[in-house]
Order: structure tokens, then C-alpha cells, then sequence
């Protein structure tokens, strides 16, 4: 595997190489504007509110409403992602992003928009944007070799801060001129070249040798994945931890500029812009900074550095400062994102992708959505000024976390071993057939008796996020050399789809372990079909529920 930690592979010709590939191209500059449309709807929908009511939670909330439908139904929609065509999924989420700008735009013309409407539109819009996320995302490796996946990742990151960085100006602009309908419009219009884009787009794909998982328990397999890689689990709680504090300086950007600054729409898309030139310029800075620093440094760095921006934004009265103090806060917001992204999309292998994104997706969504609903409160109780000092403490904080939760090596995606053929099998089995216990009986030399212990820890995590429960490893007290690996599956389906899960990294380990035994003959595997009571038919005439599903193996 290739270490990134040093941020070889995304030097500027890597960063464009991506772009030579004309499906990736496409989707790329279509995205590009369909990035823009939502920044342009963004502002309208936050003036909208604030024309609306002078309540700050309700501001605020427009922001919630847009992403809170990532934190419901990112698992779900990452787990549609792996599970059916990310094309047409794809596809799908967009349609429904699309209908949601397009009904604001009719009631905004009707004079029919109210706080209430204007909310559950937004959410509308942020539930398709949830259910694209995770497929496009993951989408991605498809369009692009394994060598530029790096370097994709961070242009689409480029694409979205593109926009911002002009996207709110022409908001702002676009509404000063012709209203919130203006912008709600062009959103929906926005949308067509993506969904034209993704339509040409021609997805090849291999058929599957295996049967599809059911939603749900693709759902479970997802969870269990996370729950069992310490790597992803860290970047998901350090990106929820980062929503939380530093979503303030988004959620509350409007009340920035009319109570702050005194100024108009115009300049709240300049401030806006300001951000996300930031933005911008942090993603063309982060091949340095990952050169020169660790992760966990870098993090810290970002932590402490947006931290003073925000409370330079909450004390001053300029808008040149203010736009400055922005400039460097979207800098390294920015770069934070970035090493979360790319950290668990080249960490989580091709059948988890989608799952493991939206897990990311969930954790810093959410954060942004709950800290955006919460700073609102604290706006309506302190003002803006202190709210945003309080953000800006508690993101200077935040870096203490890395004491208990030290962000890792970000390391080049595993690639998948190659599918092992089914076991033989002499007792007829469904896909639904089980539990299935398998037990793998090692002989292990004394002296390497700590050793391979050990080793057999990291192999219980894969084995467990791949697809096993109740992993055990037991010694036999009576022949000492004699070492017992046992697990369970829950179906013969699940088993076939966890022995096939496994990446090269994941099969290397169980070599590594099989070279530790000693003989004779070769490590021994027993795959048996646990029978609980009253699971056995003891007539012939008993019918057998699951005799209607094709046989497996």
C-alpha cells in the first residue's frame, strides 16, 4: 500500500489528471454548476428567512433543514449506493433536489413562500442532495484508475469551493436584483447539465456472482464495517466534533452581515465569497501541508487557526477585515474536510464505500445541522458577536480531542483480493441456511505462541467488519499447540459475501497467519450448520420454508 500521509500523489498535474478522462470530465464541469445552483439557492432561501422573520433559530434553521436529511438517511442511501446502480441513483436524487428548487420557485412567484414552506422545501432539496451524495461519491473510483482517485477526490472538493467562491456573489447579486424566485430558479435549471451528464454517462459494471444483500441488512453490514475499523471511527467522530464547533460561522454568515457589518444582500454574497475563496485556496494548499505535517498536526493546525479567524469575524465591524478573517477561515475549513475525505475514502474497500462515506457524511452533517439549530439559540440569547466568540473558543479546544482520539495515517484504498471460489459442500443449502459457525484450527509452535496471538487480533477486526460475529480465539489446554479460530455468519449468504469482502492487505494477514502453523498437513477450516432446537425436520413431509430459493454452493 501506498502511504499518502506525505501527499505525493496530489501534486498539481496530479490534481488535473482526473480531468483526461472524458466521463469524470463531464460529470465533473456538470457538477460544477449544479454546485453553484444550490450556493445560489443558499442565499436566497437565507434572505428569504431573514425578510421573513427577524428570529435568528429560524435563519439559522435553513441551513439545519438543508442538511439534517444527511444525517437521517445517509446510511440508508449509502447502502442503496453499494447495493444498485449509482448511475441511476444517481439520477434518481437528483430528480428529487430538482423538484423540490422547482416547487420553491412556483410558490415564490405565487407569493405563497412562508417560514414553514421555505423549510420543508429546503429539507426537500437536502433529502436529494443526502441520497446522491454517498453514490455519486463513491461513484467516483468507476470514472477515474485507482492512481488518480486521490487527486478526483480533491478536485470535486475544488469543484464545490469553485462555486462558493463566486456562488454566493451571484446570489447575492441575483437576489438583490430580482428576488429569492430568481435564485430558487436558477437552482432548478442548474440542475439539467448534471442529470445530462450522468444520462450519457454509459456504466459498465461486472456481474455479480453472488445475490444482492437486502437493504436492511446492508445497513447492518455497513454499521458493523465502521464499528470495526478504529480509522474511520476516528475521522468520524473528530468531522461530527468539527460541525459542531465550527458550524457556527456558516449558519450565522447572514446575521453577520445585517447585524455586524449593517449591509445588504450584495455584501453577504461577498462575505460568502470570501469563505470560499478560502475554500478554494486550501484545497491547492493541502499537498503542502500534508508534505510538511502529520494529520493529526495538521487538524490541530486547522482547529487553531480557524478558531482566531472566527473571532476576528465576531469583533470586527470592517468588511475588509471581516472578508480577510474569512479568507483564512475557509482556508482551512477546507483543508479539514479534506484530510476527513480523503482519509475515509481511500481507508474503506470498493463494497463498503458508499456506506462508509455516508457514515461520514452523517457524522459531519449532523454536526453542522444540530451546531447551526444550536448556535441560533445562543445568537437569539447572546447575540452574534458572542456566539461567534463561544465557536471560536471551543474550535481553539478542540485539538485536546486528539489526546484520546489521534487521527491516523491516511493510506492509498486497499484493492480487492480476488473472489475464492465457493467451498465444497454436501448438505443442501439456501441463501436464507443458518447460522454458520466456522472454525479454523491453526497449530502454532510455543515460542511463537504470543506472536500469533497478536497477529490473530488485527484479524478479528477484519473478519468482524467484513461480516463475522462472536469471533473467539481458544487454545486447547490439553494439546497446547493446537489454536482454534471460531466465528459465526448468519446465513450461508452472508458467509460467501464476508469470505469475499476481503482485501489484499486483509488476505496478506491471513497468510501471515497460516505461515505460523506447523503441521501437519495444511490449516484445517470446518464450516458447519448450527441447528438450534426444533430447527431439524424429523419427517420428510415437513415442508421446508425457505425450498423455494435457489441453492447456494
Amino acid at each position: 500500500m501506498t502511504d499518502l500521509s506525505k501527499g505525493e500523489t496530489l501534486n498539481i498535474d496530479g490534481i488535473t489528471a482526473p480531468l483526461r478522462h472524458a466521463t469524470f470530465r463531464r460529470v465533473w464541469l456538470a457538477s460544477l454548476f449544479s454546485n453553484l445552483g444550490i450556493l445560489v439557492q443558499g442565499v436566497g432561501a437565507a434572505w428569504a428567512m431573514a425578510e421573513m422573520t427577524t428570529s435568528a433559530d429560524k435563519v439559522a434553521l435553513v441551513q439545519t433543514a438543508l442538511m439534517f436529511p444527511v444525517m437521517l438517511i445517509a446510511m440508508p442511501a449509502g447502502a442503496v449506493a453499494d447495493t444498485y446502480d449509482r448511475r441511476i441513483v444517481t439520477l434518481i436524487s437528483i430528480g428529487i433536489a430538482f423538484a423540490g428548487a422547482t416547487l420553491l420557485t412556483i410558490l415564490s412567484w405565487l407569493g405563497l413562500l412562508t417560514p414553514r414552506i421555505l423549510l420543508a422545501l429546503c429539507f426537500a432539496v437536502g433529502t436529494g442532495m443526502a441520497l446522491m451524495g454517498p453514490a455519486w461519491q463513491s461513484s467516483v473510483s468507476e470514472q477515474v484508475p485507482s492512481e488518480t482517485l486521490a487527486s478526483a477526490v480533491a478536485l470535486n472538493g475544488i469543484s464545490y469551493n469553485i462555486a462558493r467562491s463566486v456562488g454566493p456573489a451571484i446570489g447575492g447579486i441575483v437576489v438583490a436584483a430580482s428576488g429569492a424566485m430568481a435564485a430558487f430558479a436558477l437552482n432548478a435549471l442548474l440542475y439539467l447539465p448534471l442529470m445530462l451528464a450522468l444520462f450519457l454517462w454509459k456504466r459498465t459494471s461486472a456481474p455479480a456472482r453472488l445475490p444482492r444483500e437486502r437493504l436492511s441488512r446492508a445497513i447492518i453490514s455497513g454499521a458493523r464495517y465502521i464499528a470495526n475499523s478504529p480509522p474511520i471511527k476516528i475521522v468520524v467522530i473528530r468531522s461530527m466534533v468539527l460541525g459542531l464547533t465550527g458550524g457556527a460561522i456558516v449558519a450565522l454568515m447572514p446575521l453577520v452581515a445585517r447585524g455586524l457589518l449593517n449591509a445588504g444582500a450584495q455584501t453577504y454574497g461577498t462575505m460568502l465569497s470570501a469563505f470560499g475563496l478560502g475554500a478554494v485556496l486550501g484545497a491547492f494548499a493541502i499537498t503542502e501541508v500534508r508534505k510538511r505535517m502529520s494529520g493529526e498536526a495538521a487538524i490541530r493546525a486547522c482547529s487553531i487557526s480557524m478558531g482566531g479567524a472566527v473571532a476576528a469575524v465576531a469583533l470586527s465591524r470592517q468588511p475588509i477585515l471581516t472578508g480577510a478573517a474569512l479568507v483564512l477561515a475557509g482556508t482551512v475549513w477546507m483543508m479539514a474536510w479534506m484530510i476527513f475525505s480523503i482519509g475515509v475514502q481511500l481507508s474503506a474497500p470498493r463494497w463498503v464505500a458508499g456506506r462508509a462515506l455516508a457514515a461520514y457524511q452523517t457524522a459531519s452533517s449532523g454536526g453542522i445541522a444540530v451546531g447551526s439549530w444550536a448556535w441560533g439559540h445562543v445568537t437569539d440569547a447572546a447575540g452574534v458577536d458572542n456566539a461567534l466568540l463561544a465557536s471560536a473558543a471551543l474550535m481553539i479546544a478542540s485539538p485536546f480531542l486528539g489526546v484520546w482520539l489521534h487521527m491516523p495515517r491516511i493510506i492509498a484504498r486497499d484493492d480487492d483480493a480476488e473472489m475464492l471460489a465457493h467451498p465444497e459442500v454436501r448438505l443442501p443449502l439456501t441463501a436464507r441456511s443458518g447460522p454458520l459457525v466456522v472454525e479454523i484450527e491453526y497449530r502454532i509452535a510455543h515460542e511463537n505462541a504470543r506472536p500469533f496471538h497478536n497477529l490473530m487480533q488485527d484479524v478479528q477486526l477484519f473478519r468482524q467488519r467484513n461480516g463475522a460475529y462472536g469471533w473467539s480465539i481458544a487454545r486447547d489446554i490439553a494439546d497446547p499447540e493446537l489454536w482454534t479460530e471460531r466465528y459465526h455468519c448468519p446465513t450461508w449468504l452472508d458467509y460467501l459475501h464476508q469470505r469475499n469482502r476481503a482485501t489484499l492487505s486483509e488476505r496478506a494477514l491471513e497468510k501471515e497467519a497460516s505461515a505460523f502453523h506447523i503441521g501437519p498437513g495444511p490449516v484445517r477450516v470446518h464450516r458447519m450448520l448450527e441447528r438450534p432446537f426444533g430447527s431439524v425436520r424429523w419427517k420428510e413431509d415437513v415442508p421446508d420454508r425457505a425450498a423455494d430459493e435457489v441453492q447456494l454452493g
